[in-house]
């Protein structure tokens, strides 16, 4: 069951606003009744029409996809650059990303037209585990690492506690792979806690988002998810609730 706005706001017609003045003013039916209260919740078997047409119900879609680098996490961009709807010209539905990946980040992020998800997904509350490999210019101290770990200061305040480890070391070329594992969602957040103790990073893929990896996905490809892993997103979420 979905608020009557948030269905009528998701058929593409108008916004959520606009869609509450839509019921408040009387002009939508619910199996033939007029209804004017914002609280009112509709199922998938409920006819709904604004204006005396019956508006399309758009069924809910799950993808996870590799972003490359150089794409942009959004539905569009001004300067006209690649975004990661572009990679879904077979899907009608109008999904969007659940949150963002740098502009110069590749890896794991979702795509859907379930706005309920997104937004719990995205809400810092939920502590949803995302894990990064980074390359990195320089190879830190175990105090160094600990730091990260710990949390560290940023402009924006001291970031939660993490799982870092390191992966390898290049000690000739001073490099080294790290892997941290953050819940937090801030801009930059990763190449920025890098770059509190003195580090570059050179390249940066987030492997893993929750429980999803990209196992058996080479960049700029994706796969719907199953109905059992939408199932356990749900789940991570109404654990904490």
């Amino acid at each position: 069951m979905e608020r009557l706005q948030k269905v009528i706001s998701q058929s593409g017609i108008t916004s959520r606003r606009k869609a509450e003045n839509l019921i408040s003013s009387g002009r939508v039916k619910v199996n033939g009744e007029v209804v004017t209260s914002q609280g009112i919740k509709v199922s998938s078997n409920d006819k709904v029409e604004v204006d005396g047409v019956q508006i399309d119900r758009e069924i809910s879609v799950y993808y996870l996809l590799y972003k490359p680098t150089g794409v942009i996490s959004s539905v569009k961009d001004e300067k006209g650059r690649k975004v990661v709807t572009d990679y879904f010209p077979h899907v009608s539905e109008r999904i969007y990303p659940v949150g963002r990946l740098d502009y110069d980040t590749s890896g794991a992020i979702l795509l859907t037209n379930d706005g309920t998800l997104a937004n719990l997904l995205m809400h810092p509350k939920f502590e949803i585990d995302k894990t990064y490999v980074a390359k990195i210019d320089g190879i830190p101290s175990q105090n160094q690492l600990n730091k990260l770990a710990k949390g560290i200061r940023l402009e924006d305040g001291v970031t939660a506690k993490a799982d870092v480890e390191m992966l390898s070391k290049d000690k000739a070329k001073k490099r080294a792979i790290i892997q941290i594992t953050i819940h937090e969602g801030r801009n930059r957040q990763v190449r920025r806690m890098f770059e509190a103790l003195g580090f570059n990073v050179l390249k940066l893929k987030r492997e893993r988002y929750g429980f999803l990896d990209l196992k058996g996905l080479a960049s700029g490809d994706s796969r719907e998810l199953k109905p059992h892993e939408v199932k356990t997103l749900y789940q991570l979420v109404n654990k904490k609730r």
